[in-house]
């Protein structure tokens, strides 16, 4: 199973959005506080198109993180109610596009739209993708106990359990600890 390299990129972007807030304020926070904060954030991201750079822009984006990270934790049924609901409101039109040495893959709003209706509907097109491919299970919550991040899992066998933000790390060193523990 591989997914188009717009795609993976569109899940990896959602996942990192959503990732950039961290409700229970204890890990800094709010990683997408400044316009600056954004612009670093498209460019890790390697975003096309229109941007504003304005602080309407960097809320427009902000307030898409309640919502995206709300589809992981949807079943399918309601899943689909809700990328449906999505890429209709949002007018897309999907259309084969081949641009900065990308190949062929597939836009369903304008280069020019808004930046966060792009985000979305990039979003929405990257999860059908994978609701058709019948791999939903590879969008996850991390498992570490005290992470409410995201994770996309791209791993050929499925394996991926912890987010970016080092929490992989830190169960294994708190795994080995108790460990440790337990043969004292």
């Amino acid at each position: 199973m591989t997914f188009g390299h717009d795609t993976q990129l569109a899940l990896r972007s959602a996942a990192g959005l959503v990732n950039t807030l961290d409700d229970d304020g204890v890990e800094g926070g709010d990683s997408l506080r400044t316009r600056a904060d954004l612009a670093r954030f498209l460019d890790d991201f390697g975003w096309y198109g229109v941007r504003l750079g304005d602080d309407a822009e960097l809320e427009a984006v902000r307030a898409l993180r309640p919502r995206l990270r709300r589809w992981w934790d949807l079943e399918e049924g309601p899943l689909v109610e809700a990328l449906n609901a999505t890429l209709a409101e949002s007018g897309a039109l999907p259309q084969l596009v081949d641009h900065d040495g990308l190949g062929w893959h597939i836009h369903a709003v304008p280069q020019d739209a808004p930046l966060d209706a792009r985000m979305l509907v990039e979003a929405a097109m990257a999860f059908t993708d994978v609701l058709r491919a019948g791999e939903l299970e590879r969008l996850k919550a991390c498992a570490a106990d005290d992470c409410d991040n995201v994770v996309v899992d791209l791993s050929r066998n499925r394996s991926r359990r912890f987010c970016e933000g080092g929490c992989g790390n830190r169960e294994n060193v708190r795994a080995y600890r108790d460990r440790q523990r337990e043969s004292d």
